[in-house]
């Protein structure tokens, strides 16, 4: 599903139950994580929940292109994973590094509704995220 199909949806979606309910749907969708991958070293670190993030990365006519995999063991978080990665998995480093999330969760009126410790989370999770494209785009140029 793509970013904006999904913004498409949460807008029609009046009640924050509804909105809900899509979130956890969107989580459920998440192709399932390899047990061999649910390591330390993949952890998002700052989330209440457990949280772990591989990342990818290919060669594309612009910089380097990153693909994520993730889970969460909370079906929320899921669902926020599962729209950061239809905003920047598959996208070049420097569109990811372009790209503000928060404000976009913001708009979808998703952070009014997180609690602190989930907002935290949902902030690690970005920046986690940018230091990947960072670190990819920093490679790509040395």
């Amino acid at each position: 599903m793509t970013i904006e199909e999904i913004c498409e949806n949460f807008a029609i979606l009046d009640e924050w139950d509804d909105r809900y309910r899509y979130l956890i749907e969107l989580g459920r969708m998440l192709p399932p994580l390899p047990d061999g991958v649910r390591i330390d070293a993949n952890k998002v670190q700052g989330c209440a929940s457990q949280v772990w993030l591989t990342t990818h990365v290919d060669p594309g006519p612009s910089g380097p292109v990153l693909r994520f995999a993730g889970d969460s063991d909370a079906h929320i978080v899921r669902g926020l994973i599962a729209i950061l990665f239809a905003m920047y998995s598959q996208k070049p480093a420097r569109d990811i590094l372009a790209t503000d999330a928060l404000a976009l969760f913001d708009r979808l009126g998703l952070r009014e509704h997180l609690t602190p410790q989930r907002s935290n989370g949902l902030k690690s999770m970005v920046g986690r995220i940018r230091s990947e494209a960072s670190h990819a785009l920093a490679a790509d140029e040395a």
